[in-house]
């Protein structure tokens, strides 16, 4: 069997049919310590043999030390976290040769030391790296209500021509706070968010999220059409 197995000859039967977008979680793109030489050698292997439309990883931290902790963890909003995090993604993009995509991460805690408001920082990062932005809807609506911001006042403030993919997933609601946790249907406040999103970014390519307690096909693609059909209502008052 080649190399990478049954996955590997699964994403290539994909691949043949449909257009492929990577997503990963391992770059650390938030980290002082920038991702490992071997890492990137690997992820250019797979980029140059799967020819992704996009390729994508999280604006936070994961290593240190030369240890993954495999969690998406927060970064104060500060200019330094810009200056580490763009130079971090200027490193993969010249390696790869190509642009990237960066996502927005839930969190449950802020930083003292942070002096702005998180988009701010993102919308900073975006153009400090000449980089794209992964817009998680489900992100910025569990922040605003674990953080107590709006987030329509989020989506307003980002800049829309580096919004290139948006993500849609579920979470638990624990009263004071909720947790992204991809295991529950898409509530109504995010898809009224993501209703939001679309008539502001446009009909931008969206993913919905399952990572656990996955339900029967039927019940996922009535998600994607639910999705699909804001796109198309979005057009049809753009009058596209």
């Amino acid at each position: 069997m080649q190399a990478g197995g049954r996955p590997r000859h699964v994403l290539e039967q994909v691949r043949k049919n449909y257009p492929v977008a990577l997503h990963g979680v391992s770059l650390s793109l938030g980290s002082d310590e920038p991702a490992s030489p071997e890492y990137l050698r690997r992820l250019l292997e797979l980029v140059t043999w799967v020819e992704p439309c996009l390729v994508s990883d999280h604006l936070c931290w994961t290593a240190l030390a030369g240890r993954n902790s495999h969690d998406l963890l927060p970064l104060p909003y500060t200019e330094e976290s810009i200056r580490v995090a763009a130079a971090n993604i200027g490193r993969v993009q010249d390696f790869m040769g190509r642009r990237i995509l960066v996502e927005n991460v839930s969190t449950y805690v802020e930083f003292r030391a942070s002096d702005m408001t998180e988009w701010e920082f993102v919308s900073a990062v975006l153009e400090a790296a000449d980089c794209d932005l992964l817009l998680d809807v489900n992100n910025v609506y569990v922040n605003a209500r674990n953080h107590g911001f709006d987030a329509k006042r989020y989506l307003d403030e980002i800049p829309a021509e580096r919004v290139r993919q948006i993500h849609l997933a579920g979470h638990e609601d624990h009263g004071e706070y909720i947790i992204d946790t991809h295991d529950h249907p898409i509530c109504e406040d995010v898809w009224e968010l993501y209703r939001y999103a679309i008539g502001r970014f446009g009909a931008v390519p969206t993913l919905i999220e399952r990572d656990d307690r996955v339900p029967e096909l039927p019940v996922l693609l009535d998600e994607a059409e639910r999705a699909a059909k804001v796109m198309e209502a979005s057009h049809a008052i753009a009058g596209i």
